[in-house]
């Protein structure tokens, strides 16, 4: 069973940037569809982005401003988030999608001031 970690999250200013990474322990290439999800305080879990081959996608809050990218090589999905805003303060997940219960990871946590 392949395990998730994430890692790069911080606190960071209103229109900084951060670079997370989603570190697997086994190859990700099987895993046709990777995505980035995070979770505000007090609010359900929603998905951020989506990387399936050359094709990515966006939820609408972040469009322009994050890009989603995964070296398979490495085993890893990044995602590189310009422009913050403090709306974006969240625990960032990976994992694929359709959700594979049994993947989730401890998250990172992204702290954007104002």
């Amino acid at each position: 069973q392949v395990q998730l970690v994430e890692s790069g999250g911080g606190l960071v200013q209103a229109g900084g940037s951060l670079r997370l990474s989603c570190a697997a322990s086994g190859s990700i290439r099987s895993l046709n569809v990777m995505g980035w999800y995070r979770q505000a305080p007090g609010k359900q879990r929603e998905i951020v982005a989506t990387i399936n081959g050359g094709r990515t996608n966006y939820a609408d809050s972040v469009k322009g401003r994050f890009t989603i990218s995964r070296d398979n090589a490495k085993n890893t999905v990044y995602l590189q988030m310009n422009s913050l805003k403090p709306e974006d303060t969240a625990v960032y997940y990976c994992n694929t999608q359709p959700i594979g219960p049994m993947l989730w990871g401890q998250g990172t946590q992204v702290t954007v001031s104002s």
